[in-house]
């Protein structure tokens, strides 16, 4: 048996300060109208105490929760096994723990899940939600916005509204995309193709445009659909070795993918980069650094992504000029870069 240890209360730490039990609850709620001199006395007895305010209690008077829910889009054997949520987790976490608040991880393995995300949401257990790796069918950001939470959104939207109705951070996909290709024709490579990512998300769409951007008129045979998995990749490049036995380089959707394809091409006896010339997208360390050869890929800073979704967030929480850092736009898109190395 263990014995029970009761905790100090309000009451404990008012008689410890020599104050009354409602300027003690307005200093730990963060309420106004106090003293220093009196403040620096209650936090002193609170730390003396050991006391830690009541969480509900709290809330009834600051209606806040301290809680954001992170809401991913996909099944948890995607997102434990796809180290991009890992690094966005990250940033977000970081962000929410310098402003002494918790993450609340929500996944949607299908379908069914939609309905007790949105439960949740609008039960008033956070105080809102940070959501990315949606698809164009999904119908969270409806049932999100149903329930009245404060959302940013990570990647740019495009679910039937205008992106101006919702916050928002993403990279450069489409400009990341454009510079990816125009490195591979810098290097001589004529017959370039491209394997996207899953197309139902507007990251992948706009990779593609980027490719589009700089090909002109697209070989319809020099581009493979994926999914942003390495098992997709594989069976595109596949396709695209059936298709174009010619091909002398490619541009992937991202790292992932191109592990699969780095994979199909040393089976295939295809050297790179001196057969074909292989480029990816995120940056992905340590995977770009350690694939034979390491891999040239497009850099976005994916962490940064993660924490500045929560920080607009937060800003909009605490009362700041909305969610955006810049209240005439909506979303905030940050730039890429090509990082060189041994495979294009």
């Amino acid at each position: 048996m263990t014995e029970t240890v009761s905790r100090p209360t309000l009451e404990a730490v008012a008689a410890r300060a020599g104050v009354s039990r409602a300027t003690v609850s307005r200093v730990v709620n963060g309420g106004d109208g106090v003293r220093e001199p009196l403040v620096e006395r209650v936090r002193r007895a609170v730390e003396e105490l050991g006391y830690v305010p009541n969480q509900a209690a709290r809330s009834l008077v600051t209606r806040r929760h301290d809680a954001v829910a992170v809401v991913i889009a996909e099944p948890e054997t995607r997102v434990f096994a796809d180290p991009f949520f890992a690094h966005q987790l990250r940033g977000i976490s970081k962000e929410l723990t310098a402003h002494d608040s918790q993450l609340v991880l929500l996944l949607t393995e299908g379908r069914d899940d939609h309905a007790r995300v949105a439960r949740y949401l609008a039960g008033g257990h956070v105080d809102g939600a940070l959501v990315f790796s949606l698809h164009l069918d999904d119908p969270l950001p409806g049932l999100i916005h149903g329930a009245g939470v404060p959302t940013v959104f990570g990647g740019r939207p495009d679910w039937g509204g205008s992106d101006r109705e919702s916050v928002y951070v993403d990279c450069d996909n489409r400009g990341g995309a454009r510079e990816a290709v125009r490195h591979l024709v810098g290097l001589g490579r004529t017959r370039i193709a491209h394997i996207t990512g899953a197309l139902d998300q507007t990251s992948a769409v706009d990779r593609l445009d980027g490719f589009r951007d700089v090909v002109g008129e697209v070989d319809p045979a020099l581009v493979a659909e994926g999914d942003f998995t390495p098992s997709g990749g594989e069976r595109a490049m596949r396709e695209l070795l059936e298709r174009r036995p010619d091909v002398d380089a490619v541009f992937v959707a991202n790292d992932l993918s191109a592990l699969g394809v780095l994979r199909v091409l040393r089976e295939a006896g295809r050297r790179v980069p001196e057969d074909v010339a292989v480029i990816g997208f995120d940056d992905m360390l340590p995977i770009a650094e350690q694939t034979d050869p390491p891999l040239t890929t497009v850099r976005q800073d994916i962490e940064e992504m993660g924490r500045l979704m929560a920080r607009m967030l937060i800003r909009g929480l605490e009362g700041g000029t909305g969610t955006d850092p810049d209240p005439e736009r909506s979303g905030v898109v940050l730039p890429t870069t090509v990082v060189v190395r041994g495979s294009a």
